[in-house]
């Protein structure tokens, strides 16, 4: 019988100068980056949580805290990474995941190919796989202002 597990991720970081801006594992050129205990890749903090609930392994936070020092500055790729080890053992596999990306400056579109690509290399499936999106707050509230980048993902998981 075939197990087929949701999950569903949230990650937001302030945006601050001085800190570089990450998102799905791609450095983008911005004089307003990501402010957090990690280098705060608003896209795959998402996406680890989307996983770790899909397979009933709690959350990000639980398992990467922001209060331990070995964590301080580390790439979110390897967050990812030691997430995906967590699913895979739980005999899980990733069918497909859709994201969504909000954050008013810089355009995010340009670089999504490339998100796809170490995306789909770290959780071992097809570019195809990986769905990513990206949207604006039109000036509103704290992403249209600038103060802020916020990510979802929604992930299908499963096992035979």
């Amino acid at each position: 019988m075939l197990n087929i597990r949701t999950g569903f991720g949230i990650d937001i970081h302030q945006l601050a100068s001085g800190y570089p801006l990450y998102i799905g594992g791609v450095l983008l050129t911005s004089e307003f980056g990501a402010v957090g205990h990690s280098d705060a890749d608003v896209l795959l903090h998402a996406i680890c949580d989307a996983l770790l609930g899909a397979a009933n392994l709690r959350d990000i936070g639980y398992h990467f805290s922001d209060t331990d020092p070995k964590y301080k500055g580390i790439d979110s790729k390897i967050l990812l990474k030691d997430t995906f080890k967590l699913v895979k053992e739980k005999k899980y596999k990733l069918s497909n995941l859709d994201a969504t990306v909000l954050l008013e400056n810089p355009k995010v579109n340009p670089h999504i190919p490339a998100m796809q690509k170490i995306i789909a290399e770290i959780l071992e499936v097809e570019e195809d796989a990986i769905s990513i999106k990206a949207t604006r707050g039109e000036k509103m509230g704290y992403i249209g202002h600038g103060e802020g980048i916020q990510a979802y993902c929604s992930v299908l998981i499963y096992r035979d």
